[in-house]
């Protein structure tokens, strides 16, 4: 079904211009009050700031904290550099100098860090160790080494680690230097990049061009440690997308669409695709879009208030007027008279005739005395009250400044009110006996391509499941919940009113924070209001300042948004499978999501298994991204979110992991794009023009290129449901007599958590699970000094458990697995 184009060309959030952002009033109309009568009074203090996206460098992660805890929205491109941290924010004027009195800087157009393409020639290395890969008593070892090509040009990614890492004096640096094919010598050393987050050694790292692919790398340490590691491909070779099946239809979605148009076509598809697509309502009702009306009277000063309306504006509120009104004469009470919706407040005078009512006063006359019209009225931000209040010279009309209608913004009123969620769920066999997987859109309202994007692969399925065999199989083998817009009510915001808002519509603020001038500042952000590694837990990342971009929410679950995801996967067991999309960024994640920073403690990471099974699935998924028009998400950009990113308190993904057992991804589609005709890589946007170069940043093309990532999803939950089979696992290099002690390891042909044990005790699934080595590495490699005994078994992503093992019950023929090491040191 097509749409018309909504052209936001000149209101994108656009990185490489840094364009301003600003809430356009009709013509004619007054900008702080569009819809005030002829003659109405508003102060300058409730007409929105235009803003614009500033890109910063901070110190590191520390002051990243206090950046964020401060209100300040760094959520979108962050990256980690080696002095510190860079990302974008969208700030006004006086937010630029305020982050500037913080120690932040902001950089210019060609400022930032870059990685050298250039061997640099490394350092002289204090004599080398001899390289041995896999010993214990390694002191480097690589993390990973990928090719990848995009554009026709050739990059590789290394990430490598030394157990020397964290000492500071020195600080101890890595080298790497990389051959130009099998059976070349190493060369064109280059000095790797040293990674450090919360003050805790991550690992060193280097991204750069290269014209031919190398078959292995050498990493050395300033102290002499040295190893060598295999070059992988990244992305290459994968199988073919489904949009090159004969037949196959997609490029479903022509523009980008508000609220209103996903749900009516979420309910059309549903209409026309009965034998496979229903809605279902979410039970919880947003805030709605809708605020109560209001008017902030007689400046910033001690004399300043600030009214709030009893009534929704919409439903009455937008009717009152207010009225400051002196009167001739001595000695005279402060009172108020109401005639309709017209409240007159007759100010006080003293015995010499004059005005002596205070803003506290008046605050309080207008709550008990205005017949119930005015709910909250309160003295300007921290102001105490004490000033004297002036009259206003006639009435001020409250509003609930929702009337404003951006250029090119769509036609039609947006409906006021609580609004109900449809999900709209697509499978041949919605009967809870296939795999789940929950697709959740726009948890942030200004990240207008999710939305897009999981519109279209909706689309694509419902129109090729009786013509494509592949999408056939995930249709009748998957059982698909879309959410296409978690948060409408800060999305119609967003395209409405403002269109850098992030959050929801429900204001928590308290009085120093309530007034007008702040409304494009309220809200809750939703990926922060959940219950697992929580800011309320003590986990970096959510803000307890109600006007912050990441604020988390008076309490876990406030807000009926994320209480609404919760009762979906309740309700919903057969659920497995989870993507929260958002943008931009291009990343590719799941848990590690958050950490205490005082120490970088993380929620506990997946188990090995998982962990490989994610890499595995991101692979698939990543893989039909580029095979769209060549974008590469970059190995960088891929796993434990609080790895590749920041910490994230309170996020969805954490919660439905370690709660539900989901496999929880988060997605910031919209990542870089490399351009060959310049030889560097482009950043995305939150609304990208939706047309423009296909070859670089637009909204069409990044919709089409994910959906491609969202539809191989489908069919990663399809496969699993299938899967039956057990996994196979080995001690490498298996039982037996050795002269002397020796390194083992468990490998699996698949990915799989291993439980073992080696005091002689059944393996259960209460014993010691194998771990990776560090984060981001391989499996633990064990140093056996002394005759030892394994017995473990293996259980893989599915459920599966090897040699159909059972854990539970102690029988009379385990079919656990064992292997004998015999140390004979004669």
């Amino acid at each position: 079904m097509r749409r018309r184009h909504l052209n936001v060309a000149l209101l994108a959030l656009t990185a490489m211009t840094g364009s301003v952002l600003m809430a356009t009033a009709p013509a004619g109309a007054d900008p702080a009050h569009p819809t005030a009568g002829a003659g109405a009074k508003r102060s300058h203090l409730e007409a929105q700031e235009s803003v614009r996206l500033v890109r910063l460098q901070l110190t590191g992660a520390d002051m990243l904290d206090k950046v964020v805890a401060a209100g300040f929205d760094l959520e979108h491109g962050v990256k980690r550099v080696p002095t510190g941290i860079e990302g974008e924010a969208v700030v006004t004027a006086e937010q630029v100098a305020e982050l500037q009195s913080m120690g932040v800087r902001i950089l210019g157009a060609d400022e930032g860090f870059a990685w050298n393409e250039q061997a640099d020639g490394g350092f002289q290395a204090a004599g080398r160790q001899a390289v041995a890969p896999l010993s214990h008593e390694q002191t480097v070892r690589v993390v990973r080494a990928d090719w990848f090509t995009t554009k026709g040009q050739g990059f590789l990614y290394v990430e490598a680690r030394t157990t020397e890492g964290q000492q500071e004096d020195p600080v101890v640096g890595m080298q790497l230097e990389n051959d130009s094919g099998r059976g070349t010598s190493f060369g064109f050393p280059r000095t790797m990049s040293r990674f450090v987050d919360s003050g805790q050694y991550m690992f060193h790292r280097n991204l750069f061009k290269l014209d031919e692919r190398p078959s292995q790398i050498r990493v050395t340490s300033s102290t002499g440690g040295v190893t060598t590691g295999k070059v992988s491909d990244w992305l290459e070779n994968a199988p073919p997308p489904l949009t090159e099946n004969r037949g196959y239809k997609s490029d479903f979605v022509d523009g980008y669409q508000t609220p209103q148009q996903l749900y009516s076509r979420a309910k059309e598809i549903a209409r026309q695709y009965p034998d496979i697509a229903q809605i279902i309502y979410l039970p919880n009702k947003t805030n709605g879009y809708q605020r109560k009306a209001q008017a902030t009277i007689g400046g910033t000063g001690q004399s300043a208030v600030v009214v709030s309306s009893a009534a929704w504006g919409h439903e009455g509120g937008n009717d009152i007027t207010v009225d400051f009104v002196e009167r001739p004469g001595a000695d005279l009470p402060l009172a108020v008279e109401v005639t309709g919706k017209a409240i007159r407040v007759l100010l006080a005078k003293d015995a010499a005739g004059a005005l002596a009512s205070t803003a506290a006063q008046v605050a309080t006359a207008l709550e008990t005395q205005s017949a119930g019209l005015v709910d909250r009225a309160h003295p300007y931000r921290t102001n105490t009250g004490t000033g004297i209040v002036a009259a206003t010279g006639g009435p001020v009309a409250l509003t609930d400044f929702l009337d404003q209608k951006r250029v090119g913004a769509p036609e039609g009123e947006v409906p006021r009110g609580p609004a109900t969620i449809p999900v709209l769920r697509i499978g041949k066999h919605r009967d809870g006996t296939k795999p789940g997987v929950l697709i959740q859109a726009q948890d942030h309202a200004r990240e207008w391509v999710p939305a897009t994007t999981s519109l279209e692969s909706a689309e694509r399925l419902v129109h090729n499941y009786r013509t494509d065999r592949e999408t056939k199989k995930i249709v009748e083998g998957t059982d698909v919940f879309f959410i296409l817009s978690n948060n409408p009510d800060g999305a119609n915001y967003s395209f409405y009113n403002f269109a850098s808002q992030r959050k929801n519509l429900t204001n928590h603020c308290p009085d120093e924070n309530a007034d007008p001038g702040r409304r494009d500042s309220w809200g809750v952000d939703l990926n922060r209001n959940y219950r697992v590694g929580s800011g309320h837990d003590g986990y970096a990342g959510g803000s307890t300042v109600c006007t912050s971009g990441t604020y988390q929410g008076p309490e876990e679950l406030s807000e009926p948004e994320s209480q609404n995801i919760i009762w979906l996967v309740e309700k919903y067991r057969n659920i497995k499978f989870m993507m929260s999309v958002h943008s931009n960024g291009g990343q590719l994640f799941w848990q590690p999501g958050a950490y205490i920073a005082d120490g970088r403690i993380t929620t506990p990471r997946p188990p090995l298994g998982d962990e490989a099974f994610y890499w595995q699935s991101a692979g698939r998924i990543l893989s039909q991204v580029k095979a769209y028009r060549e974008t590469v998400v970059t190995p960088e950009n891929v796993g434990g979110s609080s790895d590749v990113l920041y910490s994230s308190a309170g996020n969805v993904r954490e919660d439905l992991y370690h709660t539900y057992g989901i496999y929880a991804f988060g997605w910031e589609v919209g990542g870089s794009v490399y351009n060959p005709a310049t030889g560097n890589w482009q950043g995305g946007s939150f609304q990208p023009p939706w047309e423009g170069d296909p070859n670089l940043v637009s909204g069409h093309s990044e919709t089409m290129e994910y959906a491609n990532g969202i539809m191989e999803m489908f069919r990663v939950a399809a496969d699993w449901g299938k899967d039956k089979k057990d996994p196979k696992s080995t001690l490498v290099p298996g039982g037996g007599k050795y002269r002397a002690p020796v390194d083992v390891r468990f490998e699996t042909n698949e990915p799989a958590t291993v439980y073992y044990t080696t005091d002689g005790s059944r393996p259960t699934l209460q014993s010691q699970r194998y771990e990776a080595t560090e984060f981001r590495e391989p499996g633990q490699v064990f140093h056996v000094t002394a005759t030892t005994t394994f017995k473990w078994f293996s259980v893989d992503a599915a459920g599966n458990v090897e040699n159909n093992y059972d854990p539970t019950k102690k029988g009379k023929r385990d079919s656990y697995r064992t292997a004998t090491i015999r140390i004979d040191k004669r």
